[in-house]
């Protein structure tokens, strides 16, 4: 289970794991009741850090909210609490800043409402090794999408973009590249009071703004070598607001200006000899998007990871399913290509019923 970047739910999936393969068997994607969903924009669109204070009671609702989630997903597959060995839970990020990350959802609570041994608290050991406790997809993406020759690029488009870069022999890289649809998501919902860009429809209506385009990718968070994560925190509409004076241009020219800054910011992260670029996220429903990767990227196999038979709705909520497996087994996992740590880690900690 995991809330992403967006904000805006649940995403849940049933895996099971045949030959240390994930196979996704249901997946359920639920919005927060419009309490939860008003707090967290209160407490994260500000863009500072948010006070201890304000967090432990959201900490347990979110964490009722998680388990009242899992607890359907079972009820609608039909199965009971003991057909199930663990479940891995991520929660909400409200602040990503490392070295501090903060993850709310009560792993603890939810194990406590479901019966079911929890797994979470996922970065915290990846923080304290020096790294930058995300991304950590790069590590499912192996292990899904390994080409058999050459390399790949991974692409998750949640609200912030991440690339994972895997070749044949099983080496694997990966690391924040800038927005992906947090910029999009918010710049519409201020304009016209929409949660996303269907399609990408009203950012394919508009025209790039060149200059201002140039402004964005100026901006040093673009130019730093990786490893590198980053977040709502950094990449919001204060961050756009203070690049420039925005009144001034259509709106829907901003719109397809910042569709191509995410386009171009992942297209610059993915090497000249890729041969297949798998897109994931909810950002992979954005056709203009796809389209502008596909453009940007010309010779390359740009598709989602449906042409793999993986749903890229769901790859984050397996993602966290596959770590809560490797947690229980005792296995560290190696993340000092990915986010900078310095020695493989455990990731996760354990709670039981």
């Amino acid at each position: 289970m995991i809330s992403g970047t967006s904000r805006d739910g649940a995403d849940i999936g049933l895996v099971r794991f045949d030959d240390d393969q994930p196979a996704l068997e249901r997946s359920l994607c639920l919005p927060y009741p419009e309490h939860l969903a008003t707090t967290l924009r209160k407490l994260i669109g500000p863009a500072q850090r948010p006070a201890d204070s304000d967090l432990a009671q959201l900490h347990d609702e979110l964490g009722r909210f998680f388990a009242e989630s899992a607890n359907r997903l079972l009820a609608e597959a039909g199965l009971e609490r003991g057909d199930i060995t663990a479940i891995g839970s991520h929660g909400q990020t409200v602040w990503h800043e490392p070295p501090e990350s903060i993850q709310l959802g009560n792993p603890a609570l939810i194990a406590s409402l479901t019966g079911i041994t929890t797994v979470g608290d996922f970065r915290t050991a990846d923080l304290q090794a020096g790294g930058e406790g995300a991304p950590l997809a790069p590590l499912l993406h192996r292990a899904l999408f390994q080409p058999g020759s050459g390399q790949a690029a991974v692409i998750n488009l949640g609200g912030i973009a991440n690339v994972s870069l895997v070749d044949s022999g099983g080496q694997v890289s990966g690391y924040d590249t800038g927005p992906a649809n947090c910029l999009l998501d918010g710049w519409i919902q201020h304009q016209q009071n929409k949660d996303f860009d269907q399609d990408g429809a009203w950012a394919a209506s508009g025209t790039v703004i060149q200059p201002l385009l140039i402004t964005l990718l100026e901006d040093p968070w673009f130019s730093r070598l990786p490893p590198k994560s980053t977040g709502v925190e950094y990449f919001n509409m204060h961050w756009l607001e203070s690049k420039a004076e925005l009144a001034e241009f259509p709106p829907q020219d901003i719109q397809a200006t910042l569709a191509e800054l995410t386009a171009r910011s992942v297209a610059d992260a993915v090497p000249g000899d890729a041969r297949e670029v798998l897109v994931c996220g909810g950002g992979a429903h954005n056709g203009h998007v796809l389209q502008r990767l596909r453009a940007l990227l010309p010779g390359t196999s740009v598709q989602t990871t449906e042409s793999r038979g993986v749903n890229p709705d769901a790859v984050e909520a397996t993602l966290f399913a596959w770590l809560a497996r490797e947690r229980l087994a005792e296995r560290s996992l190696d993340t000092t290509s990915i986010t900078g740590a310095r020695h493989p880690v455990l990731l996760g900690s354990i709670h039981h019923p």
